[in-house]
């Protein structure tokens, strides 16, 4: 028997941004939960992001540490991969 992975997930996101409402909609919609960081609330989250990703843009998700960009590719993804989210 072999188990699913669990990818870890962290979304960065700005409560303003219509992109990122967009995402966290979704989330909601699939009735799933994953760890936020709003980088208007957090310097330390901004700051994270641009270290790790490499730019400010959010909506980013950090799937394993691999930053995916774009409200539409996020969604796809989360779509895509719900049954393995936890």
């Amino acid at each position: 028997m072999t188990s699913q992975h669990h990818p870890i997930l962290i979304l960065y996101y700005k409560p303003t941004c219509p992109y990122c409402q967009k995402v966290l909609k979704h989330l909601d919609q699939i009735g799933k939960t994953i760890p936020l960081k709003n980088i208007n609330e957090s310097s330390e989250a901004k700051e994270e992001l641009i270290h790790l990703g490499g730019k400010k843009q959010v909506p980013c998700l950090f799937i394993d540490g691999v930053p995916l960009y774009e409200s539409d590719d996020i969604v796809r993804w989360l779509k895509q991969k719900q049954d393995l989210i936890q």
